[in-house]
C-alpha cells in the first residue's frame, strides 16, 4: 500500500496551514505575471524599476523570485503599476 500523497500546489506542502498556502500561491502567480510583464518591455531594469516606482534592488528581488520579501498587497500595487489588473477566483473545493 502506497502513503505517498498528491498536492496541488508545492505550497500545500510548504506551508503550515491552507490559508498560508494560498496566500503563498497568490503571491507567485502575481509575481510571475508582473516578472512576465517587465520582460516584455525589454527595458534595462534600472528603466523598469523607475516604471514600477521602485528601487533597483527590490526590483532584482521581484525578478529572481524571492516571493517571502513580498506582500501580497505589495505585489497587488507592482501588478496595478505594471498594468496588469489583477482579480481573485474564489471557488470551492471538489468533495
Amino acid at each position: 500500500m502506497s502513503t505517498d500523497r498528491v498536492f496541488e500546489s508545492v505550497w500545500d506542502v510548504l506551508e503550515s496551514s491552507p490559508a498560508e498556502a494560498a496566500r503563498m500561491e497568490m503571491r507567485s502567480d502575481l509575481m510571475i505575471a508582473i516578472q512576465h510583464a517587465v520582460a516584455g518591455w525589454g527595458l534595462t531594469q534600472a528603466a523598469a524599476a523607475k516604471r514600477l516606482a521602485v528601487s533597483q534592488p527590490r526590483l532584482n528581488d521581484l525578478l529572481r523570485g524571492r516571493v517571502g520579501k513580498f506582500s501580497l498587497d505589495a505585489l497587488v500595487g507592482l501588478a496595478a503599476r505594471a498594468g496588469l489588473s489583477p482579480r481573485i477566483e474564489i471557488s470551492r473545493p471538489v468533495a
